[in-house]
């Protein structure tokens, strides 16, 4: 995750609270859906962002997760993602976004 997008995060959770952001990802390789999952709800682990060192545990999703995919408009669903469902490996990168969720994030929908 760049750094301007760290901030973004960063800023959102200290505007609305901890509880209240829900961080949904888009990434298309799972080792990289896992990766800025990491970085939202334990920090950057790199430690180079402005999340280096901020376990904010916010709540983690991937586009592809049930729980969101069921809250998307069936005609906005098939106009902006189901071309990308039918090229990536949806499960794969839902999973491991709900691997990092279940390890460090504090909030759920």
């Amino acid at each position: 995750m760049d750094l301007q997008n760290q901030q973004r995060v960063k800023d959102a959770a200290e505007k609305f609270g901890v509880e209240n952001v829900v961080v949904i990802l888009g990434s298309s390789d799972a080792e990289g859906a896992e990766i800025y999952a990491e970085t939202v709800a334990n920090g950057d682990p790199t430690f180079a962002g402005p999340l280096a060192g901020a376990s904010l545990g916010l709540a983690v999703y991937h586009v592809f997760d049930p729980e969101i995919r069921a809250e998307i408009d069936d005609a906005v669903w098939e106009e902006q993602v189901s071309m990308m469902e039918m090229v990536l490996d949806p499960e794969a990168l839902a999973a491991a976004v709900k691997s990092m969720r279940e390890q460090y994030s504090k909030f759920t929908l």
